[in-house]
């Protein structure tokens, strides 16, 4: 077929166009597909920094420490660790910043907020003032006392038990007030151990408490009042024991070192004046000694588990220590001051089926506090370890739940008598 020269010209211009276009496309393409594969490079890098182990896996170094194993331990980065987070923003004020910080406010302010995320009522921040308190010397120290034994509950210090015929007892000191303020000072939660000690240092004199009465024992809120204590003389006996018929009864208000020898000299004094049945009472018992519970339980336990100790190595169990005094039918008398060791005696005799559980549900304090020095002063208080019972249940937040439930303390010992006397 015969093509003008028109028609030729026309079709050489579209070929050459069709060519040019192809081309633009395809560096069109070679700049998408740069610009997608810079993504994906930035996406891979952003990922691989993300994951260490992979990092390693790679063959990589963590910026800014050569050599370092992506692997190791010691490697942090803003995804998994606070303290990276916090150096970001340090690095950014020491650069670009015009303003200053005081480095121990700040360091206070941050340890503390750290510690109160974690749950832990217990978990604490002690400067170095406030932990040269807590250990100081005067906890070696002794001081007559102001008619009140104090324990803890939540990072808080309460009175477990007020002492007949005591100056707080005559002030309207409850069992379950707790401690606010000593001569003033209400800038921290008291503990234990700090109110120990600021009676300890003023044992010559008197002091001012000032109290809370809350509605339930971890109620935040509550009734407030002031009262000042003479330092007085108090003797207090830790066990009562006597004889109903044939029912043996014993009262322990608190483990302390020598409980054990107590209670064993008391269930063989009982025995040989004819009881052949025991109650055990535990109410308001704020613990004490973890050993001395398991001693105290192994008098009734021939064999077993007392009690399981869980912290991050894992779960162990403490036995009864094969010292058994008496198998003669036993009633435990709770309360919801019923705390810590006592918990773990009462749960002990419990879950071995050697005791019938009477009264209320106990306070469910079933934790181990560690204090750890820091090395830039002042220290760390967290909980370590949780107690479990025999059969793995949790004593923290739950308690001892009775088998028999009572209230009214008249009523609970009545009760007691009558749960025992019907046993076999």
């Amino acid at each position: 077929m015969n093509v003008s020269p028109r028609h030729g010209a026309q079709e050489r211009k579209s070929v050459t166009v069709s060519k040019q276009d192809r081309l633009s496309n395809q560096r069109r393409m070679r700049v998408f597909g740069a610009f997608v594969a810079l993504v994906a490079a930035f996406a891979l890098g952003f990922l691989v920094r993300s994951q260490p182990a992979f990092v390693g896996m790679l063959g990589f170094n963590v910026e800014g420490e050569p050599g370092a194993s992506a692997t190791s331990s010691a490697v942090k980065t803003t995804y998994d660790s606070v303290s990276a987070r916090v150096s970001e923003v340090e690095d950014i004020l020491a650069q670009s910043s015009l303003d200053t910080y005081e480095l121990d406010a700040a360091t206070a302010s941050l340890v503390q907020s750290f510690m109160e995320t974690t749950g832990d009522p217990y978990a604490a921040y002690f400067t170095p003032d406030r932990y040269a308190s807590y250990v100081g010397e005067s906890v070696a120290r002794s001081y007559e006392g102001v008619g009140v034994l104090f324990s803890e509950y939540n990072g808080r210090a309460y009175a477990a038990d007020v002492f007949e015929g005591s100056e707080a007892e005559a002030k309207g000191v409850l069992q379950g007030d707790v401690v606010v303020a000593i001569d003033g000072d209400d800038s921290v939660d008291w503990t234990l151990a700090e109110v120990l000690n600021a009676l300890a240092a003023e044992a010559d004199g008197s002091v001012v408490i000032s109290w809370m009465r809350p509605s339930i024992i971890d109620a935040q809120t509550g009734e407030e009042f002031t009262t000042t204590l003479e330092f007085k003389a108090y003797e207090e006996v830790n066990l009562e024991s006597s004889l109903d018929g044939e029912v043996g009864y014993l009262k322990l208000k608190q483990i302390t070192a020598d409980s054990a020898e107590l209670v064993r000299s008391a269930l063989v004094g009982l025995s040989e004046q004819g009881a052949t049945r025991f109650v055990l009472d535990l109410r308001g018992n704020p613990g004490g000694y973890l050993t001395q519970a398991v001693d105290i339980a192994s008098y009734f336990v021939k064999s077993g588990v007392i009690v399981q100790v869980k912290t991050v190595d894992g779960v162990t169990s403490k036995t009864a220590a094969g010292v058994t005094i008496t198998d003669a039918p036993l009633v435990v008398l709770v309360d919801s001051y019923t705390a810590a060791a006592a918990e773990v005696l009462a749960a002990a005799l419990q879950d071995n089926q050697r005791a019938t559980v009477v009264g209320e549900t106990s306070m469910g304090k079933g934790t181990v506090q560690l204090m750890r020095e820091l090395s830039f002063g002042g220290a760390i208080r967290y909980t370590a370890a949780f107690y479990q019972t025999p059969l793995g249940r949790e004593i923290d937040g739950t308690g001892v739940i009775p088998n028999v439930k009572a209230t009214g303390e008249q009523a609970q010992e009545l009760i007691a008598i009558e749960t025992v006397l019907a046993m076999a």
